[in-house]
């Protein structure tokens, strides 16, 4: 999984990429200016990268808001 994640890393549409647990064992955020270019980047690019067999894209139809959590444990918690 290493190798594509170093590939995933060097698109450069990629705005996000996360290890995860469960169903898929890596989540991308990509940008695209539309539905066409977003298949030329999974077509193109993803799906050339050595260990990955299939996609499931969503399309962002509206964004919330972010905020960045962080995981590490501070005396002030709990």
């Amino acid at each position: 999984m290493d190798n594509v994640v170093a590939a995933l890393s060097k698109l450069d549409n990629l705005e996000e990429l996360y290890e995860v647990t469960g169903e898929f064992d890596i989540v991308t955020v990509f940008s695209a200016s539309d539905v066409g270019e977003l298949g030329d980047i999974l077509k193109n690019k993803v799906m050339k990268i050595k260990g990955v067999k299939s996609t499931v894209s969503s399309i962002v139809a509206r964004a919330g808001q972010r905020r960045k959590v962080s995981l590490e444990k501070t005396h002030n918690q709990f």
